[in-house]
């Protein structure tokens, strides 16, 4: 039945590539110029920022050594925060179980918000901390807030930046700083769109990159095959997208990394709909907890489902749930490779065909992408202009003019 509901709401709807070839002036009309580009360009900029790392590789190595992340085995390791604001935060969030894994150490994604005003709440006395900053523009107050904070309070603390915006603060303030290392991604994934795209993968990459710089060869294996895995979730999830378009409420599910995925996707779709598309994100097994009593007939359920077997079939176990229960009209899953039981409980599934060695702690660049697009496809149905989908100015592409108290 969901098959055929798609097909219908797609005959008459326009084509990701569609938007891309519009004129220059429909696309500045229609609110198009930015955000339909910058989703699709993300395949080939991930190739991109790889090579940015690698030619800053002997800079970044030497400063994470001296933080004691890397270097000798069995040897302290510090806590890394992660840190930043809104979509930068779920970047932390998108990549903490891949660098606890591979360098060893606890890494903690921590709001910047939260940070600013609770720093005492995640700083203790006679910790080693590494700091990692995300910013798109590298100027948000927040972030600048806590990194100038940090720097003057905790002078042992080492910092890494990674911003999108060679003209920002956070790029240009702390060149003459020992204690900060600077990370600054090519301009073309500085996003001018409201909703950031291509710079939450981007800096999603460079922080695998940054988990992977002892072997950064091994990764750079990698690299290609995510971005042939892009190419195909553009052109699977476009048209699928496009048919979902006129879901009121979605829920977002994931576990682990594909959490902060789920996260950024329901932030994604409310931000490009201006609210419009009421949106939710909850872990397959916490779902149970609570959330699930939100689930009613208007919801579209979004599963990303996990490429482990036994994560797997926990999650599965949830969506057969939800479907004896007859609690949603429509489920989505996304999903690494075919699988029977996931195609066979979801209205429409979306397999990725990953290479093997692309588990879960790499997914959440491929998987946020179908909410990119749906978040497109319904802020054009509700009439909005995707580059700039707050039509009243509530929210703005940078968060900027925060009044600063001290204590």
């Amino acid at each position: 039945m969901t098959a055929h509901f798609v097909q219908m709401e797609t005959r008459d709807a326009e084509t990701l590539n569609g938007l891309l070839t519009l004129s220059p002036s429909e696309r500045k009309a229609r609110g198009l110029d930015h955000t339909p580009r910058e989703i699709a360009q993300q395949p080939e900029t991930w190739l991109k920022t790889y090579q940015i790392v690698r030619d800053q590789r002997t800079e970044l190595l030497s400063a994470l050594e001296g933080t004691g992340v890397l270097g000798q085995a069995g040897a302290p390791r510090p806590v890394v925060l992660l840190l930043g604001a809104g979509t930068s935060d779920y970047v932390g969030g998108s990549v903490a179980p891949l660098l606890t894994k591979r360098w060893g150490c606890v890494a903690q994604s921590v709001p910047s918000t939260s940070l600013l005003t609770h720093s005492e709440d995640f700083i203790a006395a006679g910790q080693r901390y590494l700091c990692i900053s995300f910013s798109r523009s590298g100027a948000s107050s927040e972030g600048v807030a806590v990194l100038d904070a940090l720097l003057e309070r905790h002078p042992d603390i080492q910092h890494l930046i990674v911003t999108c915006n060679g003209d920002g603060p956070m790029a240009k303030n702390y060149t003459g700083s020992a204690q900060v290392t600077r990370l600054v991604l090519d301009d073309s994934v500085n996003d001018r769109g409201l909703a950031m795209t291509s710079s939450f993968s981007n800096m999603v990459v460079a922080a695998q990159c940054l988990a992977h710089l002892e072997d950064l060869d091994g990764y750079g294996e990698l690299v290609p095959e995510l971005s042939k895995a892009a190419d195909r979730m553009l052109e699977r999830a476009a048209p699928v997208c496009a048919g979902l378009s006129n879901s009121s409420q979605i829920c977002f599910l994931g576990s682990g990394a594909l959490y902060s995925a789920a996260r950024e996707s329901a932030l994604k779709v409310l931000e490009l709909t201006a609210g419009r598309v009421r949106t939710f994100s909850e872990t397959f097994l916490g779902v149970r907890h609570g959330p699930l009593s939100a689930l009613n007939a208007r919801v579209l359920l979004v599963g990303y489902v996990s490429g482990d077997p036994v994560r797997r079939a926990y999650e599965l176990d949830l969506l057969e749930e939800v479907r004896e229960k007859r609690l949603v009209e429509r489920m989505v899953a996304v999903l690494a490779v075919p699988d029977p039981r996931a195609e066979r409980l979801s209205d429409q599934s979306i397999a990725l065909d990953l290479d093997a060695r692309l588990g879960d702690d790499y997914r959440p660049v491929l998987d946020v992408i179908f909410a990119q697009l749906l978040g497109l496809f319904a802020s054009l149905r509700h009439g909005l202009q995707p580059d700039a989908p707050s039509p009243n100015g509530v929210i703005r592409r940078v968060v900027t003019g925060l009044r600063l108290h001290g204590k």
